[in-house]
């Protein structure tokens, strides 16, 4: 069995969840066949759901769950049992996100949850058996179709990719693992033959695909789980000081070190993969950004201390020239 995502075991657990409460004391097993899984895995997510709860987290404000003799209940908390109060926007976004644990394996078609969902939408006057659609970027139909046959018969794509990172379109050949949405943006996670590793690629920066219909000796790693990006050795690093008001760059990106420094902010070192890239980083932050330093050479010979002052300048100067063109 391949190792779930978060997101898969979430949706799971939230499904799991209801169909146990409304059958107290079944067996384990039962209950792992129900939903597909080992007994191992759904006593793993299982020690996930008695952390759920609210502060102070007494036990009157966490989820019990009691296995004994092979069997499981589970009890809500009394936080439950309040009525919860939801703006209009928030009782959408709560519809739709919930409406696709119903495809869940072992998820109770006619349970509680589907019942809630359904007076949350007549509450709302949305029909549900009418179609919501979400944006999940510009991915091309025909460019999904290709590299999700080519994940599923494990040949090879040849594509036209523009980086982002590094502002260059390349021809790369690509052995397809995984299609997915994530964040607003599809995806497929490949053995890029050109960057001899794995890569994540946005699909809506594909230009063109063309199938090769040979076969790829590259395979996924057998503990594979949500794409990541991994740096390696052949990326240079670069270290920022940053204001208490860009600390949300160590959230958005992978960093490698992260260094409180005093009066607040911190001193963090992360991967480049593209001066262009920085550049873009360094022009957002601005001020946010109290010192610069390289930590490595970056491939084509640019300073990366001084990429961020030159970016602004560029753009400075792009602004001043139109202004006097129009005056």
């Amino acid at each position: 069995m391949s190792r779930a995502t978060a997101g898969d075991r979430m949706k799971r657990v939230l499904s799991m969840v209801p169909w146990l409460v409304a059958h107290p004391g079944v067996a384990v097993a039962d209950a792992a066949a129900r939903f597909g899984i080992s007994e191992a895995e759904l006593l793993d997510d299982l020690n996930v759901v008695w952390l759920v709860g609210l502060p102070p987290y007494t036990p009157d404000n966490l989820v019990d769950v009691v296995i004994e003799d092979g069997r499981v209940w589970i009890h809500y908390a009394d936080f439950f049992k309040r009525p919860l109060k939801l703006t209009p926007p928030q009782a959408l976004a709560l519809l739709v996100s919930s409406d696709g644990l119903a495809s869940v394996p072992g998820a109770d078609a006619d349970g509680a949850l589907p019942r809630a969902l359904g007076k949350l939408a007549g509450a709302l006057g949305v029909d549900t058996a009418d179609r919501v659609d979400v944006d999940l970027g510009d991915g091309d139909a025909e460019t999904l179709a290709v590299l999700r046959d080519a994940a599923s018969a494990g040949t090879e794509v040849e594509i036209d990719y523009y980086s982002y990172n590094r502002d260059v379109e390349t021809t790369r050949r690509i052995a397809p693992w995984r299609v997915f949405a994530d964040a607003g943006a599809w995806y497929v996670d490949a053995w890029c033959h050109l960057a001899e590793g794995e890569r994540l690629f946005r699909i809506d920066r594909v230009a063109a695909t063309r199938p090769t219909g040979e076969a790829s000796a590259q395979r996924p790693p057998a503990d594979a789980g949500e794409a990541v990006f991994h740096p390696d050795d052949r990326h240079p690093r670069v270290e920022l000081d940053l204001a208490p008001d860009a600390m949300w760059v160590t959230e958005y990106y992978p960093t490698e070190a992260v260094t409180p420094v005093d009066g607040g902010g911190a001193r963090v070192v992360l991967a480049v993969t593209g001066t262009a890239w920085l550049e873009r980083l360094l022009v957002r932050l601005g001020p946010s950004v109290r010192s610069i330093a390289m930590v490595g050479p970056v491939s084509d010979g640019v300073d990366l201390g001084a990429v961020g002052a030159e970016a602004a300048a560029r753009v400075r100067a792009r602004y001043t020239s139109g202004t006097t063109a129009s005056s």
